[in-house]
């Protein structure tokens, strides 16, 4: 097994990626703390990794907490005695309008969770590795290197992910620590169906079909690619940033 032995922390699990990337990193091994504002869905998730016979407790947290994600990191710590992998999945796009008409109070919460989550998840989770060696993975988006219009708050929180993802690998790859970013194009999601019925379908899946290898990902697809980053096998990798976008950005 790629964690047999590992304990790896995974926000935004409830559903679409966080779910997959939960589910498929304890099939490999990992006891899972699955961390998610949605609590049912995030038990739910957990229950299906126990009814395989794996190891995991669901946890709640607004990932723009501090008070939650430290809870949540210590929670993992206490149920499983450390921390290997932290997945900083979670995040929301909940409105898409020109920059001059985007309202302030959606740009800030997109930020909070987005950017913000991801720095605390850090923040918590690295001095529990720092010197015994660990993975965190980050999600950004194909939009931190392509302009999508209407989304000015997503694309500058994923632009600014991929920035932290640097700083940390720098500063903490001396003490054994990984830090690398995915970046999802089009993935077949909750939140890619919330897009289409705010943006229209066709907005969507034609963007997808003009994509190389012409159609949306799945939440495995990503989930395989978290489980490399995790894994010792990507023992001489950090600060980097890995496209899963069917050849969009090609």
């Amino acid at each position: 097994m790629r964690l047999a032995n590992k304990v790896a922390l995974i926000t935004g699990a409830a559903m679409g990626m966080g779910e997959a990337a939960a589910i498929l990193f304890a099939a490999e091994g990992a006891a899972v703390a699955a961390v998610d504002l949605n609590l049912e869905g995030a038990q739910a998730t957990a229950r299906r990794i126990a009814d395989s016979g794996g190891r995991a407790f669901a946890c709640r947290a607004d990932v723009s907490d501090a008070g939650d994600v430290k809870a949540a990191v210590d929670a993992a710590v206490s149920r499983f005695g450390r921390l290997d992998i932290l997945y900083n999945n979670a995040g929301v796009d909940i409105e898409h309008a020109p920059t001059a008409d985007y309202s302030i109070e959606m740009f800030d919460r997109i930020i909070a969770i987005n950017l913000r989550g991801v720095f605390l998840g850090m923040k918590f989770a690295i001095p529990h590795m720092a010197g015994r060696g660990g993975s965190i993975i980050n999600t950004a988006s194909v939009v931190a290197f392509k302009a999508m219009p209407g989304g000015v708050a997503y694309c500058a929180s994923k632009g600014a992910v991929i920035a932290m993802t640097q700083v940390a690998a720098v500063e903490y790859g001396p003490a054994k620590v990984r830090v690398n970013a995915i970046c999802p194009g089009a993935i077949e999601t909750p939140m890619l169906a919330e897009a289409r019925r705010r943006m229209g379908a066709g907005a969507v899946d034609n963007a997808a079909n003009f994509a190389p290898l012409r159609r949306t990902g799945n939440a495995q697809e990503v989930a395989q690619l978290a489980l490399f980053l995790a894994s010792d096998e990507s023992s001489f990798i950090t600060g980097s940033a890995y496209l899963v976008d069917g050849g969009s950005l090609a």
